[in-house]
């Protein structure tokens, strides 16, 4: 099963915006900052990040996997390690490391920072993953857990709920295709909350007749359910 969803930043207000953890040991934070770039030109640092995102990597592994089982006990095997590979893939860890402004931290060498090295996507992935094999040696594995939940939780929401959301839609798409030859027709109707949690009103039509409406915290969701009404009407659910 491969997942094709567009995801959504959830740090998009500066009140949500997350935060580096807080190190005991700065001297770990410092050296999963540090690329060998900036190693190479700075003899007396005593290691780069790669050994620390190494170990970062094993871990959001293992913690974002046991996360996604205890969260989602009706998926299978496959769905959780689909799932958890859209959640540690590159993009979103580089939009992780961008919310917690890791790039602006990192130490690189005069080339790689000339280069765009701060906005380079493997460097901030491969930062983050160090950030995180750094915060387990310093304060442990229950506080990386802490750290990440968080984190990976949301997108985590936002992706099954724009499968199942596709689910709905996927059938009622197809029984409209199959019985008028046309694709459902969503509209929002209403908007009512404030900015920060909106909720979202809309019907569904086919050949301009009415078969539903849905809300729900965002426009994806509001569809999902006015498909899921849909489905209802006309005895499919």
């Amino acid at each position: 099963m491969t997942y094709s969803i567009q995801l959504i930043s959830n740090f998009d207000k500066p009140q949500e915006m997350p935060k580096l953890p807080h190190f005991s040991d700065q001297l770990l934070l410092r050296r999963a900052l540090t690329h060998r770039s900036y190693f190479n030109e700075h003899p007396e640092e005593k290691e780069d990040n790669e050994r620390l995102e190494f170990l970062g990597d094993a871990l959001l592994g293992f913690l974002v996997g046991e996360l996604l089982y205890c969260r989602y006990p009706n998926l299978s095997e496959g769905q959780l390690t689909s799932l958890r590979s859209e959640l540690v893939r590159e993009k979103q860890l580089v939009k992780l490391a961008t919310a917690l402004g890791i790039g602006n931290q990192l130490r690189l060498g005069k080339g790689t920072i000339q280069d765009g090295g701060r906005q380079n996507p493997s460097l901030l992935s491969d930062a983050f993953e160090a950030v995180i094999g750094a915060y387990f040696l310093d304060s442990g594995i229950d506080k990386v857990r802490e750290f990440i939940e968080p984190l990976f939780t949301p997108v985590a929401e936002d992706i099954v709920s724009a499968l199942s959301a596709l689910n709905s839609k996927s059938m009622f798409q197809k029984w409209g295709l199959a019985n008028y030859g046309e694709n459902p027709q969503y509209s929002i109707i209403k908007e009512s909350g404030p900015d920060h949690a909106k909720v979202y009103t809309t019907e569904v039509r086919l050949k301009g007749k009415f078969y539903g409406t849905g809300t729900g915290r965002s426009k994806q969701a509001a569809e999902k359910n006015a498909a899921q009404n849909a489905l209802k009407k006309i005895g499919l659910l």
